[in-house]
């Protein structure tokens, strides 16, 4: 089995006509919707996308960040980021989609990461 990126959404902007005022210093949030590239049926993975010169103004230099479920880049590109986040999710292959998600989920939060049945 093998992940493909279905579609992009982000509830902080509007992915089809945003530009930020500086490209260079920017974070938002990008769920990826991904799902088993020979079926139906997608999951969102939550990616923070952004600059290190946002995550400058973000974080106090005396504060440690753990980089899970960041994308950093250096400017925006919006094609760029779509093309990677498609060519890592056609290297997460597994035998079932659960051993997929788990390692699409070194990249963002998969919606169900820490769900729990009982």
């Amino acid at each position: 089995m093998k992940a493909k990126l279905k579609r992009m959404h982000s509830p902080d902007i509007d992915l089809q006509n945003h530009w930020p005022k500086d490209p260079t210093n920017f974070g938002f949030l990008l769920q990826a919707m991904i799902g088993p590239d020979d079926s139906e049926g997608e999951e969102s993975f939550d990616i923070e996308v952004c600059t290190p010169e946002w995550l400058r103004e973000q974080y106090s230099p005396n504060e440690i960040l753990m980089g899970r479920h960041l994308l950093i880049v250096f400017d925006y590109d919006l094609d760029r980021i779509k093309n990677y986040i498609s060519n890592y999710c056609e290297r997460c292959q597994g035998e079932s989609w659960s051993e997929v998600s788990i390692k699409l989920s070194r990249i963002g939060r998969w919606e169900f990461e820490d769900y729990s049945s009982s």
